[in-house]
């Protein structure tokens, strides 16, 4: 850009010599025998500087270098793969504040005396303990070997339970498994995967590929929960040596503790799976006979009916221990000038899965390179700031807890707000930006972003004109598509926003080998990406920040 080597100089420069006014003493007339302090009279707020004064500050605080430093802290073994409501989780809480401090940035949480950067908040942990059963028929079921699950368990004792057997578990237009059942309080049976047509495609997509509900257990857990049903049991007919297998595998995560709020339901409901002959067992049939009635439900292109099997009735130990912790959002505030009560929030969540069986998780990509992305950014809008170019308005670099526990800091921040929601102008989430996916190996930079035009279509547009003028990257939109089954859209702290009707967009480098494995590691971060996809959030936000109006709720895509 034309004005990057003046700038550079300039930034050089004393403070004062940089600042866009100085403030003018006056002088007062006094009483006979008194004194006072000179009055001053606040300036006028200058026009948003050009788009181009942005430039240098990107070129030197989110630099490799500094994004490396952070995030060899962040990601270390120390810090114990930062676990929510942990030791390791409360030290990256201390270092983020700390380098929101050294930047100047203000602490906006007054209520918390010890550390006014920190939004504290208690949650509940739980964790299951060995030794659980499920009985039918006579005979009795092991934890981790004929069944497993996830979520907070509503069988801490010994519990009868009448299973209520509901398909596939699965409503959208034109089809629905619910229609006409009412399963508030109960404990649902339900089909993992989803309906086939006779050749073998899924019948309920589109162009042909597995939808949300073939691929994710999640989403008929949470419209389980909707509707009201206690939990739900998934019954799988894979081979039984793949269930063995998997269980096994996922032993160690199934015993990390959870961590949820203490007085409110989830957004999911505990999601049970069982073995393929303990599947059967409750269900009250035979394979034959449960293949049959795929085969039939196929050629008629419609749910299966609810009383097509007799579900067995059984009883269920599954206990949990439950103790109070706390846990902390952390806020960085830089205030604006002239439009100062609007503010844009830049997020990421700083959390990640702790330490499993003996290994450390130390989630150098989720989400440690959106952290230091974040803070690099906030250090550059504080160093402009300071130079004399301040935004119109006001920015909050918000650290999210409790992300990888079900979007829990984003959700405690949008409900209890320190800034007003109606003053939000978008929110700018980032969340692993430091490798590339197997979709894009091989290929020019680029960068996922999900949900910029879903509410905003001058936010999308805002987007694609800083990538113009200053970061040219691929621009992905792919996940947008509503029928995508990895369903990002929902999957990070941006939704607890959407869901208040704020703007987002979301950036994202895609998933890899290594996502969610203690493999992830510094050692494979990108640097030179994370730093080119950090300076386009950068530009992003300081369009947002100092463009006169605010982008415009316009649309509501799915």
């Amino acid at each position: 850009m034309k004005y990057t080597a003046l700038l550079l100089a300039a930034l050089a420069l004393p403070a004062p010599l940089l600042a866009q006014k100085t403030p003018t003493k006056t002088k007062t007339k006094l009483k006979p025998g008194t004194t006072a302090s000179p009055v001053v009279r606040p300036h006028e707020p200058l026009p948003a500087p050009p788009a181009d004064y942005a430039v240098p500050y990107a070129d030197r605080y989110i630099t490799q270098e500094h994004l490396r430093r952070d995030l060899s802290v962040l990601a270390s073994d120390e810090y114990e793969g930062r676990e929510t409501g942990t030791k390791g989780q409360k030290m990256a809480a201390a270092y983020i504040s700390q380098q929101f401090k050294d930047d100047s940035l203000q602490a906006p949480v007054a209520a918390n005396v010890a550390n006014p950067y920190l939004q504290t908040f208690g949650m509940e942990r739980s964790a299951w303990q060995p030794g659980g059963t499920l009985t039918v028929g006579g005979k009795a079921y092991e934890w981790l070997k004929d069944f497993y699950a996830f979520g907070r368990t509503p069988f801490d004792q010994a519990t009868a339970v009448q299973p209520v057997f509901l398909g596939y578990g699965i409503e959208q237009e034109g089809y629905s498994d619910y229609a006409g059942r009412d399963v508030k309080g109960k404990d649902l049976l339900i089909l993992l995967g989803e309906p086939m047509n006779v050749d073998g495609r899924p019948e309920l997509s589109k162009d042909g590929k597995p939808t949300k509900w073939g691929v994710d257990f999640r989403a008929k857990a949470a419209l389980a929960a909707q509707k009201g049903a206690r939990s739900v049991f998934f019954i799988t007919q894979e081979p039984a040596d793949k269930f063995e297998k998997m269980t096994a595998r996922l032993a160690p995560r199934v015993m990390q503790p959870t961590i949820a709020f203490a007085d409110q339901p989830g957004s999911r409901a505990p999601a049970f799976f069982l073995s393929p002959a303990l599947g059967l067992k409750v269900l009250g049939t035979t394979a034959a006979r449960l293949s049959k009635e795929y085969a039939l439900g196929a050629a008629a292109s419609k749910p299966l009916a609810a009383g097509i099997f007799k579900p067995i009735r059984f009883s269920i130990s599954a206990p949990q221990q439950r103790s109070a912790v706390t846990t902390e959002n952390v806020l960085g505030f830089l205030p604006g000038t002239d439009l100062k009560d609007e503010i844009v929030v830049v997020s990421a969540h700083y959390d990640h899965l702790g330490v499993i069986g003996g290994e450390v998780y130390n989630g150098a990509d989720d989400d440690g390179s959106g952290t230091v992305g974040m803070l690099s950014i906030a250090q550059a809008f504080a160093k402009a700031a300071r130079s004399g170019h301040a935004p119109r308005r006001s920015l909050l670099f918000l650290a999210n807890t409790g992300e990888e526990k079900g979007l829990l800091g984003s959700e405690y921040y949008t409900d209890h707000p320190v800034f007003p929601l109606a003053n939000t102008v978008t929110d700018l989430n980032i969340d692993m930006i430091g490798r590339t996916d197997v979709a894009h190996e091989g290929k020019p930079n680029y960068v996922y972003v999900i949900g910029s035009d879903k509410l905003s279509s001058q936010l999308h547009e805002a987007l694609q004109t800083a990538n113009r003028q200053h970061g040219n990257l691929d621009l992905d939109f792919r996940f947008n598509d509503p029928q995508d089954p990895n369903r990002f859209y929902y999957r990070s702290d941006h939704y607890n926003f959407a869901k208040k009707g704020i703007p987002v967009a979301f950036f994202f480098s895609g998933v890899h080998a290594d996502y969610h494995e203690a493999s992830d590691e510094i050692s494979k971060i990108e640097f030179d990406k994370l730093e080119a996809r950090a300076r386009l959030v950068f530009f992003l936000a300081w369009d947002l920040a100092n463009r006169d109006a605010r982008p415009a709720v316009d649309s509501n895509k799915p």
